[in-house]
């Protein structure tokens, strides 16, 4: 079967965050997990999508699952992104894709400029006090910090500003060892003239991704953090990794649309 690596958030490649995509022609399941598990440690990126085609007349299109190395996900934005890209880019389908997944139905549409909106479920955020610790594992001390609910799982914690996001180094090790949640840390943009309302970095060690590049997820719980501090619903969010990918959000209630584009840079064979 092809096997395709996609950079999904960006529009160049080289940059954003990489995935793994394998299709199915139409079988009746998926293969055996630990299968699914073992391309997915093969691909070592943060996640792998693997999908196949539903019968038609049903409420989704395509199933679709998400391995990272380490184990299987509820909820990945960059994947489902680069999913959609090769369902388009190769001619397999055309207008809205409706994927079952553990989330749900996820709806992912393509616009004139190339690029894709994926609808996902808004996460609900509940303050919390700042966990002991934290701010010594980070090097940074949080403002504040939510939790993000059961999709996302993560802890959201905000920082003052962009510079201090940015120069981030935590302590990766006993952040896996004494944190069960994993990271997202965020701040206001430095320059309101810039491209971008805010920045974001996410750390998720316990699952085997040190720091994810672009956390398509992540965005499901910053919309609504700075839509309601900013006092606007259509935002666009920089993920402040080393290979960095920009995010454009759009807050609608419960649902939260998260608009990038992607690229194919490997294609191949899959042989095992």
């Amino acid at each position: 079967m092809r096997i395709r690596i996609v950079d999904a958030f960006s529009d160049r490649p080289f940059a954003g965050n990489p995935a793994g995509v394998l299709l199915f022609d139409a079988p009746p399941a998926f293969p055996d997990d630990a299968w699914l598990h073992k391309v997915a440690v093969e691909v070592n990126h943060a996640e792998t999508a693997f999908a196949h085609p539903l019968p038609e007349g049903g409420d989704a299109d395509w199933a679709l699952r998400w391995f990272t190395p380490a184990t299987e996900v509820d909820m990945c934005g960059h994947a489902t992104l680069a999913t959609a890209h090769v369902l388009h880019s190769t001619g397999t389908t055309t207008g809205p894709v409706r994927f079952a997944t553990r989330s749900g139905v996820l709806v992912a549409t393509p616009n004139e400029d190339g690029s894709i909106t994926l609808d996902f479920p808004t996460a609900p955020l509940t303050e919390e006090p700042v966990p002991a610790g934290l701010a010594d594992v980070l090097g940074a001390r949080p403002l504040s910090a939510y939790d993000t609910g059961r999709s996302v799982g993560d802890l959201l914690v905000e920082l003052p500003d962009e510079k201090t996001v940015r120069a981030l180094a935590p302590d990766l090790k006993t952040l896996a060892a004494r944190f069960e949640r994993g990271i997202i840390a965020t701040a206001p943009a430095d320059d309101p003239a810039a491209d971008h309302d805010f920045v974001s970095r996410c750390f998720f060690p316990r699952v085997g991704i040190d720091e994810d590049p672009v956390t398509g997820s992540a965005h499901t719980a910053l919309a609504p953090f700075w839509a309601e501090r900013l006092g606007r619903s259509d935002l666009t969010g920089l993920q402040a990794s080393a290979r960095t990918g920009l995010v454009r959000v759009g807050l609608r209630g419960a649902r939260t649309l998260l608009t990038g584009s992607a690229v194919t840079v490997i294609e191949g064979e899959l042989t095992a």
